[in-house]
C-alpha cells in the first residue's frame, strides 16, 4: 500500500492503492494543490461535472426559486416573501460551487433571525439535492441568534382594540380570536362547517400542521357565533384579504392605540396563558390549540402567571371536568 510522507513535518497519509500508477498522480494532484490552493476547486468540479453538468452554472436564485415550490401553500408564500430580503441580494448571484464559508457570514452579519433561519433552509435543501458536494458552514458555525421577545396582548389592550374597532366584521374576528386562540389565518378560514352545532364544538384542521384543533362553544363564544353569517365563511371579507393584510390592519390600529409589541399572533399566546393562569389542564389547551407537543405549548405560556391550587380546593370547585378521560390520559 502506497503512502505520503510530508518532508517537512515527517506526517505520512495511506492513498489507499497498491497501484503504483495511481499513487503517482494522486503524489502529483497533490503538490498541485499544495502549490496552488485555487486548483482545488478545478479539481473538484472537474471530478463532479461527469455526474452533473449544471454543477458549474447553479448559482443560489436557483437554490431560492426551488425552495420556492417546496411545502404547504402558506410555506411557499413564506418561502416567496423570505428570499426577497436584501440580505440575500449579494448571495444570489454566487455559484454554489464556489461559495466560501465568507459569504454566508457576510449574509449573516445583519444578525437578523428569520435571515439566519431561510439561509439553513436553502443551504439544506442545495445539500439535499445533491447541489452542494460539502456544507459552507459546519452545524457548530452556525450563530445562534436570540428569537425577538413576544408576547401576549392583555384583556385591557384587547378591550381597547374593540373600542376602536369600527369595522364590525373585524371587530367579532378579533372577539373570536380572544376565545379560541387560533392563528389569523386558521380563523380567518372558519366556515359554518366547522361547527358542530349538535355537540357545541368548534373545530378546524391546522393550517401550518395540519393537527386537530377542537374545543366547546362556551356562552361568550356562543355569543360571537350568533353574529355571524349561519352559512359559508364566518368572516367572508377577512378571508379574502391577504394575512400580509391582515396583520397591516391590525398593527397600525394597534401604533394608533399606542399599544406595541403585540400581533395577530399575540391572541394565540394570550389563550394560553389565560388557559394556564386558571387552571385548565395541559391535555385539553393543547387539543384546543392543536398542538401534539408539550414543549411548543410550554412556550407558548412561559409568561402566565399560576399558582397551583390545593388539591381539596380543587376537588371543591364548581369547574365541570369531563366524567369520562380518554384512554391515553
Amino acid at each position: 500500500m502506497y503512502y505520503l510522507q510530508d518532508a517537512r513535518t515527517g506526517k505520512q497519509q495511506s492513498l489507499e492503492t497498491k497501484n503504483r500508477h495511481e499513487a503517482q498522480r494522486l503524489l502529483e494532484i497533490k503538490r498541485q494543490a499544495s502549490a496552488d490552493s485555487a486548483f482545488n476547486q478545478i479539481i473538484l468540479k472537474t471530478c463532479l461535472i461527469t455526474q452533473d453538468r449544471l454543477l458549474t452554472k447553479r448559482t443560489w436564485q436557483t437554490v431560492m426559486d426551488q425552495i420556492q415550490t417546496h411545502g404547504k401553500e402558506s410555506s411557499k408564500c413564506r418561502y416567496v416573501r423570505a428570499m426577497k430580503a436584501k440580505a440575500f441580494d449579494g448571495l444570489r448571484n454566487v455559484k454554489l460551487v464556489e461559495t466560501t464559508a465568507e459569504d454566508f457570514l457576510s449574509v449573516l452579519s445583519g444578525g437578523k433571525v428569520s435571515v439566519a433561519h431561510y439561509l439553513k433552509r436553502i443551504h439544506n435543501l442545495a445539500l439535499g439535492l445533491g447541489w452542494l458536494a460539502f456544507p459552507v458552514l459546519a452545524p457548530r458555525l452556525w450563530p445562534n441568534l436570540p428569537p425577538k421577545p413576544k408576547r401576549a396582548i392583555t384583556f385591557e389592550e384587547h378591550q381597547r382594540v374593540l373600542a376602536a374597532e369600527k369595522n364590525s366584521e373585524r371587530n367579532l374576528y378579533y372577539q373570536l380570536l380572544w376565545e379560541i386562540g387560533a392563528s389569523q389565518s386558521d380563523a380567518a378560514a372558519l366556515t359554518n362547517e366547522n361547527l358542530d352545532k349538535e355537540n357545541s364544538v368548534i373545530f378546524y384542521w391546522r393550517m401550518k400542521t395540519g393537527e386537530l384543533a377542537q374545543m366547546k362553544i362556551g356562552n361568550s363564544l356562543a355569543v360571537i357565533l350568533d353574529q355571524l353569517p349561519k352559512s359559508g365563511a364566518l368572516f367572508p371579507d377577512t378571508h379574502a384579504r391577504h394575512s400580509n393584510l391582515r396583520a397591516t390592519d391590525f398593527y397600525y390600529l394597534c401604533k394608533r392605540l399606542s399599544i406595541q409589541g403585540v400581533t395577530l399572533h399575540s391572541y394565540r399566546y394570550a389563550w394560553a396563558q389565560r388557559a394556564k393562569a386558571c387552571g385548565y389542564p395541559e391535555r385539553f389547551a393543547q387539543e384546543a390549540l392543536g398542538h401534539n407537543s408539550k414543549a411548543v405549548h410550554r412556550s407558548y405560556a412561559r409568561g402566565a402567571n399560576f399558582a397551583i391550587p390545593s388539591m381539596d380546593d380543587y376537588e371543591r370547585s364548581e369547574v365541570e371536568m369531563p366524567s369520562r378521560l380518554p384512554s391515553s390520559a
